[in-house]
């Protein structure tokens, strides 16, 4: 009897180890931890960490993998990650292209997604491939008013182009040229470079030799730097904006004195510190920073991390909503009912933004997600 007893209560112990372990929330993450996008995804990587372990009494688990700023590196983790890890939810990936070859894999095992890259086009519009992607990146379009704003304010008549040869680089011209128009400024240049390029010497000496008042960057991370610093050695002499895309401190090292006085659109953690109190945002950038800092050192938050930081955000406030449905995690019940806790998610106050998700918006920003900054001794300076 004693026997039996023993063997009843070991296989007791057994299932409720297996239910513990069922009730794991599995998060899968792909960043571009090395490649061209580096200086953005090891943020990413490094707020990942950082991440709460427990959310509404479910133990996480983050499975972290590096797509090496590769497509089909980025698809192929994806798969990995539904298929092997059995996720509920993907977050990443960090840039545009790997963003948007993910799509079809996370909607056809309906598994939410969380991109921490910028394009409108990985959520827009909402169909029923997007229906199951979100993102927390500020979108290019609000980006690019900002840009040509401050342009007009500046004068500013004539401006040129140089983009990626890719999904980013064209989303921001085609951003870029709606609005221009719309303040009075004309495009009358428009190049191309790709992220891996080590010289664009022929695209610059085109730039320069239209003599735009402006020159809009449309590029990401430190390989933003190449157009610029060729520009300067070409002599031009205008005024020079980059996107949101370059908003890190490895930006400012490679692009040195060349990046002096360049203006760009920003989320508000770049310059949390110096916004006013009132500022809606200025708490929670804070608090992020903060935290990263904490664990990194002093001056070594970014912008990109906060992207990953609000998509932890979004799971902290969806996830409890999504358990109240009744549906164990690892179960296509519960991927559904993330993906609609995501979808309703109201007020959530993150590093860059307040977050207010819909049926029909799967960013959930509006222009309390962005502020003007200059790059002045080699420091950001917030724009009032």
């Amino acid at each position: 009897m004693t026997k039996k007893i023993t063997k009843l209560l070991a296989l007791a112990a057994a299932m409720a180890a297996m239910g513990s372990a069922h009730a794991d929330i599995n998060v899968g993450v792909t960043v571009s931890a090395t490649g061209p996008a580096a200086s953005l995804g090891i943020p990413e990587k490094n707020t990942i960490a950082l991440m709460p372990t427990t959310i509404a009494g479910q133990k996480i688990n983050y499975i972290v993998l590096d797509d090496a700023s590769d497509t089909t590196q980025a698809v192929a983790n994806t798969r990995k990650l539904i298929s092997e890890h059995k996720v509920d939810v993907v977050l990443g990936s960090t840039v545009t292209p790997n963003s948007l070859a993910m799509i079809d894999a996370v909607s056809e095992a309906s598994t939410p997604m969380i991109s921490m890259a910028a394009s409108a086009r990985i959520v827009e519009p909402v169909d029923a491939k997007k229906r199951w992607v979100f993102k927390t990146p500020q979108n290019d379009i609000m980006m690019a008013l900002a840009i040509a704003t401050h342009m007009q304010s500046q004068g500013v008549k004539t401006a040129g182009y140089i983009g990626f040869a890719d999904a980013y680089g064209e989303g921001w011209y085609n951003e870029f040229n709606k609005i221009a128009s719309l303040k009075g400024i004309t495009i009358i240049a428009n190049e191309r470079y790709n992220r891996t390029d080590t010289s664009v010497t022929g695209q610059v000496l085109k730039l320069v030799a239209a003599k735009p008042d402006a020159i809009l960057i449309g590029a990401s991370g430190t390989p933003a730097a190449l157009p610029q610093k060729t520009l300067k050695e070409r002599g031009y002499t205008g005024k020079y904006y980059q996107t949101h895309g370059v908003a890190n401190n490895d930006f400012l090292r490679v692009g040195g004195k060349d990046v002096e006085g360049t203006f760009l659109p920003s989320g508000p953690v770049l310059v949390a510190s110096q916004l006013p109190n009132d500022n809606p945002v200025k708490k929670s950038a804070l608090a992020y920073i903060a935290t990263y800092e904490a664990a990194n050192g002093k001056g070594s938050v970014s912008t990109f991390g906060g992207h990953a930081w609000d998509a932890g955000m979004l799971l902290q406030a969806a996830v409890p909503v999504a358990l109240k449905k009744g549906a164990q995690p690892g179960t296509p019940a519960f991927r559904a009912a993330l993906r609609d806790a995501l979808e309703s998610t109201k007020d959530v106050a993150g590093a860059h933004g307040v977050f207010n998700m819909s049926p029909t918006d799967h960013l959930g920003l509006d222009q309390r997600a962005r502020v003007m900054v200059k790059i002045e001794n080699g420091a950001w300076k917030y724009q009032p």
